[in-house]
């Protein structure tokens, strides 16, 4: 299957209007608080610059930046680029849900305005798609079956880690307050683009979940989401890794609280198994054989009928 040059047009111009929303936002956090590195380390999860001003906009919001302006460049340049569209959407509209119920009107106007882009998206790469016009049109590859079977285990533990933090900070912390890390409230202080946390991990682990089936399966889409995956793991695991590290957390290991210990090696393999997946799935997969006119080479062609139709 193919994308209509129309589709792709309208879907890279869909992505690149997503992507000057969140330019825009992260401007303005620039604006507010004066350093690109400040706001970079609120971005990772140091927000002691809040005294000179509130940031708007959380990792999350960079992530989205970066995958559509590649979802642009793959839309315009392949003809097989359903499937990055697809995933951009889908995820985009996942990330941006909670913002219908935020109480702030800017959130909440971009919220809407985000939806109905990735919604857009979604239904631009199911109704753009075309059976190959022609024998010789090349049609998707699959992953390898080393490299898939590998990035499949390495998003499937991906994910059974955020769902073990989020099990692990649903015993430890209060009914109300694990409610709101879901729901959102105000027990939860968060960017006002940012999702509930609780929400962003079920988020990550349906991202990875798909990723990793689609994987092991093999699939011609296992690519676009393989790969969406595999960034956010890696931008998500260099935050945390940056963070821990700024407080000193790496240096001194072995004498802090066995939870620190785990958060420290959770993110260095967030870290490592994001930077492997990406090198896995981005490399050259099997390639499809496209059906042919012709027999292939050495194969003698079919026998006549028997007995022969009128006319023969």
């Amino acid at each position: 299957m193919t994308v209509t040059r129309p589709a792709r047009l309208t879907g890279a111009a869909l992505c690149a209007a997503l992507a000057l929303i969140t330019a825009v936002w992260i401007l303005k956090d620039l604006a507010a608080l004066g350093s690109p590195v400040d706001l970079a380390w609120y971005w990772a999860g140091d927000h002691h610059f809040l005294i000179r001003g509130r940031s708007s906009t959380s990792l999350i919001d960079p992530v989205l930046l970066v995958v559509s302006a590649a979802a642009v460049v793959a839309a315009v340049r392949s003809r097989h680029a359903a499937s990055a569209l697809t995933a951009v959407g889908t995820v985009t509209l996942a990330l941006r849900l909670p913002g219908l119920w935020v109480p702030d009107s800017g959130a909440l106007v971009t919220a809407l305005l985000e939806l109905a882009l990735a919604a857009g998206l979604v239904i631009t790469a199911a109704v753009g798609r075309r059976p190959a016009a022609a024998s010789y049109e090349p049609l998707p590859t699959r992953p390898r079956t080393g490299p898939a079977v590998a990035a499949g285990v390495l998003l499937a533990v991906g994910a059974l880690v955020v769902t073990l933090w989020e099990l692990y900070w649903a015993g430890e912390l209060p009914l109300e307050i694990t409610v709101d890390r879901f729901i959102g409230g105000r027990s939860v202080i968060k960017a006002v683009l940012a999702p509930p946390p609780g929400w962003l991990s079920l988020t990550l682990v349906a991202l990875y979940g798909t990723a990793a089936v689609s994987a092991f399966a093999r699939a011609r889409h296992s690519r676009a989401f393989g790969l969406l995956a595999g960034v956010v793991m890696t931008i998500g695991g260099l935050a945390e890794v940056a963070r821990t590290t700024r407080y000193e957390l790496v240096g001194q290991f072995p004498d802090i609280p066995a939870a620190d210990q785990l958060g420290v090696l959770s993110a260095f393999f967030e870290v490592l198994a994001g930077i492997a997946v990406l090198v896995l799935l981005a490399g050259r997969g099997v390639p499809a054989a496209a059906p042919g006119p012709y027999p292939p080479a050495g194969m003698l062609p079919p026998a006549p009928p028997y007995p022969p139709p009128p006319g023969w």
